[in-house]
């Protein structure tokens, strides 16, 4: 795919945006897991910061025949103080026969709603059928669109919102009313996922905030918001009772939710059932009965982040 154009083309949030449905971007994310491509580990540097949290920059690089990746990510968990984006990054689209530098594209679109698609294809997959009730923990960016994306694989008709910070979870209702969906605030997140038919956290949480206690026969819980060793927003109950699939088997060297249980022999590696990749190459079954409760946890990956990447970059080339 040699590109004669000297600069990269920057390709900001609207049009990224705009290339990014979910009825395209979970097919396309879907081709990808099936397909595969070159994924090292990603780079993490951890930052301390004067109010005692932690920040992180990560690199995450990809690569496949058409297109080499790169995408830079700033993460700070106290923004939400200042009312900005825990999350900020930036994609580096290159030529995979040249290396040639083809697009600067927006990554804060990127990865907001690969992540949110990436839950939905887990879903596709592992939620029952006729899953209707989706609870959304957390009102940041991501969280804005999951339920866009879970509404592109199951039949949701009402959702529930709870937030660390309730004004947020208002905003977040506000919003998905407008757009004409049954939308309510949870003040009771205990009664909230017993409720849930989908139970979806998106949260920069350091300590669990979902019991698995709480969790019914047959409900799907959805884990996209921790990806470091000091992240979890699930306790180790909720790993014993549900059978439990990752985005990647990167998770294992990454997360919270698996680092803690499997160090304290509360659950092994063994037990995890598989990954996304297996379940589109149809190596592996995704629920086996409406009784069964999956869990689905997800790092990110650079795979999904060079399939949205290339989505993104042929559109355009056909303008």
């Amino acid at each position: 795919m040699t590109q004669a154009t000297a600069s990269p083309l920057i390709i900001d949030a609207a049009r990224t945006r705009a290339s990014l449905s979910f009825d395209r971007l979970i097919p396309a994310l879907r081709e990808a897991f099936a397909a595969g491509a070159e994924v090292p580990l990603r780079h993490h540097h951890f930052m301390p910061q004067p109010d005692g949290s932690t920040a992180t920059i990560l690199i995450m690089p990809a690569w496949q025949r058409s297109f080499i990746g790169i995408k830079i990510v700033t993460i700070f968990p106290e923004n939400g103080k200042r009312a900005l984006p825990g999350l900020f990054s930036s994609y580096l689209l290159c030529d995979g026969e040249t290396g040639q530098h083809i697009a600067l594209i927006d990554g804060n679109e990127i990865t907001s709603r690969r992540t949110a698609g990436i839950a939905a294809l887990g879903a596709d997959f592992l939620a029952r059928k006729d899953a209707r009730k989706l609870l959304v923990c957390g009102s940041g960016r991501i969280a804005t669109l999951l339920t866009g994306a879970f509404r592109a694989v199951r039949p949701i008709e009402k959702v529930a919102v709870w937030n660390i910070n309730p004004a947020g979870a208002a905003r977040l209702v506000f919003d998905l009313r407008a757009q004409g969906i049954d939308a309510e605030v949870a003040p009771d997140l205990e009664r909230a996922v017993k409720d849930a038919d989908i139970v979806s956290c998106a949260t920069l949480a350091a300590k669990p905030i979902i019991r698995g206690a709480w969790l019914k026969p047959g409900v799907h819980l959805d884990l996209i918001g921790s990806f470091t060793p000091f992240m979890r927003e699930a306790d180790d109950e909720a790993f014993l009772k549900g059978h439990v699939w990752l985005d990647t088997y990167d998770a294992l060297k990454e997360s919270g939710e698996l680092l803690d249980p499997i160090r304290d022999g509360i659950i092994r590696a063994e037990d995890i059932r598989g990954s996304l990749a297996q379940l589109c190459r149809g190596e592996r079954r995704g629920r086996t009965d409406d009784g069964e409760i999956t869990v689905f946890k997800a790092v990110g990956t650079a795979l999904s982040d060079i399939a949205a990447a290339g989505l993104v970059y042929r559109d355009l080339q056909k303008q």
